[in-house]
């Protein structure tokens, strides 16, 4: 176990007499409004409004919210059974999973682009870069708060790879006298190459309609899988089973039997490149 001593970067960006803004909120709503713009460009690309995009994002986020709470709550029932029902939806104290942001964020644009009678997999594709993106960014506000981390590194993992990293990194990783994992720093790099990739998929090759967000699926999931075997804050399913590996493994092979099964039914039979799809 490495020790080490160093003073925490400051969680508050700015204060504004009784008001705080917080680091966290500010890089969450950064990667979320850089996201969004991304999206919105390839949606005109598309052929489509824009706006399009921007009514998914307005409803899906109280709806990711919700649901993130919702999913945490559920599987940390013993921490507020028996206490006061506000504290279910206390979020400013911590407490939310990106699972659950996921669930309810694909509920909303899928019943969106039901009522609107545009392609929800179109959508999910145009979408798809910008979450991982969103995602990558936003690991960086667990990091100014101290948390998502991983356990304490050896001193030899330490002095073969974490003494190369930034200073400030190493810094805001030594908690409490101890050096922790920089898993916010794993699955950022993770997530920084899957949206590389991801746009290569969609630029460079002939994607059919909803492989682009498939394949984020499984770039994501199986990266967060290895990432989640390090954390000390995972939520359990049942005994030594994390709940984020036990949904990775789950949307992996779901995510490459879907793929499967549209290709083979006909059902992703129309393509983004070389013709425009409606």
């Amino acid at each position: 176990m490495q020790t080490c001593e160093a003073q925490p970067l400051d969680p508050v960006f700015l204060q504004l007499g009784p008001l705080s803004v917080y680091w966290y909120g500010l890089i969450i709503a950064t990667g979320a409004f850089l996201g969004l713009w991304i999206a919105t460009r390839e949606t005109e690309r598309l052929g489509l409004k824009k706006d399009y995009m921007v009514d998914i994002v307005v409803f899906a986020i109280p709806a990711a919210i919700l649901c993130a709470r919702l999913y945490y709550v559920i599987f940390e029932w013993e921490r507020y059974a028996g206490g006061p029902l506000w504290k279910v939806f206390a979020v400013w104290e911590g407490g939310i999973a990106i699972h659950g942001a996921l669930i309810g964020s694909v509920l909303t644009a899928y019943i969106y682009t039901k009522v609107k009678g545009i392609s929800f997999w179109m959508m999910a594709d145009i979408a798809a870069p910008s979450i991982i993106l969103g995602q990558a960014i936003g690991r960086w506000g667990n990091f100014m708060n101290q948390e998502a981390h991983g356990g304490p590194v050896s001193q030899a993992f330490y002095e073969n790879f974490m003494q190369y990293l930034p200073a400030f990194i190493n810094q805001q990783m030594c908690i409490d006298g101890t050096v922790y994992h920089p898993t916010f720093l794993y699955e950022s790099v993770w997530n920084i190459i899957g949206f590389a990739l991801l746009l290569v998929l969609r630029h460079r090759f002939n994607p059919r309609r909803g492989e682009v967000f498939l394949s984020y699926v499984i770039w994501y999931s199986v990266g967060r899988f290895f990432v989640e075997g390090l954390r000390t804050d995972s939520l359990y399913l049942f005994g030594d089973i994390r709940m984020a590996q036990f949904i990775s493994i789950v949307l992996v092979i779901g995510s490459a039997v879907l793929i499967y099964y549209r290709r083979k039914s006909g059902m992703a039979d129309k393509y983004y490149n070389g013709k425009k799809v409606k």
